[in-house]
């Protein structure tokens, strides 16, 4: 499994930007291998950040080549005041199931091991 982060500080959004936006939440949302996503503001720096959750670098791709999405690519500036994406593979996903989280009941949950092998795993998988 794999995220996609974009991290951007929010421009002057239009009636153009809000239409492209929603298109490509649409797309997104649709595309197989699109497991969910989780948006961060950032108080202090005004930062917002969306994590995009995919099972694999084949659909994130699909989304990447949409053409709704490079053409927002080629637009951001009219909107945004920067950004930066993050790839990033997932080795570890797990937590109590006492919030909602786009992984909940995903495979890479440490816990199952522990239940089966009596002991606690590390970050790394190592008892």
């Amino acid at each position: 499994m794999f995220t996609a982060t974009f991290t951007f500080a929010k421009g002057d959004y239009d009636d153009e930007f809000l239409r492209l936006d929603e298109a490509i939440a649409q797309v997104a949302r649709s595309t197989p291998g699109y497991l969910g996503e989780e948006a961060w503001e950032n108080p202090d720096s005004g930062l917002i950040s969306t994590v995009y959750y995919w099972d694999s670098l084949e659909a994130l791709q699909r989304l990447v080549d949409d053409p709704r999405h490079l053409a927002a690519k080629q637009l951001q500036g009219r909107w945004l005041n920067g950004y930066h994406i993050t790839i990033a593979q997932i080795l570890r996903s797990y937590g109590d199931g006492g919030i909602a989280h786009p992984l909940n009941g995903s495979p890479l949950r440490p816990e199952v091991d522990q239940m089966q092998a009596g002991g606690p795993v590390d970050v790394a998988g190592e008892r």
